[in-house]
């Protein structure tokens, strides 16, 4: 959780030196350009941890009003359109993730995690799964993110975990 703030401020720092238009600019990634693949991230997030909000355990970091998403929102929804609310909302998500995973009862990643997925399919698995993907789904599109940066001449950086245990 802590690496996954970390990179994401090294992230949006660097999307900083690009313009709007530029963060907006469809370069033919999956989520079109770096501004929805920053979307989609936030849809993710926002789903995973109401799901994980609704697995019978109360947590004080993850309020209903963070994990609340617009009626009919899919992964590739824009839910912000404008920069600094989309980097806003990301600050929240980290800073809640950060405190959710220090307040998560050691038990949680064994207990079973029942919900059904955006397809309307049931699923039930242990919890430790699908906080794998959680955070294996921001690598994923993160690393998509970079490249789109770097494409457009925009370096992020040192983003291995070992600079970061190593600070």
């Amino acid at each position: 959780a802590r690496y996954n703030r970390w990179f994401n401020e090294r992230l949006y720092d660097a999307c900083e030196k690009l313009g709007d238009e530029e963060r907006k600019r469809d370069r033919g990634a999956f989520f079109g350009s770096i501004h929805g693949t920053l979307n989609h991230l936030i849809w993710g997030d926002t789903m995973w941890l109401g799901r994980f909000a609704a697995q019978g355990h109360a947590f004080a970091a993850l309020p209903a009003d963070l994990l609340a998403l617009p009626a009919g929102a899919r992964y590739e929804t824009i839910l912000h359109e404008d920069w600094s609310g989309l980097r806003g909302q990301r600050e929240r998500l980290d800073a809640a993730i950060e405190a959710w995973v220090l307040e998560m009862p050691g038990d949680f990643p064994t207990r079973i995690m029942r919900y059904s997925n955006s397809k309307g399919v049931q699923r039930a698995h242990p919890m430790w799964q699908a906080l794998t993907h959680f955070f294996n789904h921001q690598t994923h599109h993160r690393g998509q993110a970079t490249t789109l940066l770097m494409q457009a001449g925009v370096d992020v950086g040192v983003t291995d975990l070992i600079a970061l245990v190593n600070s």
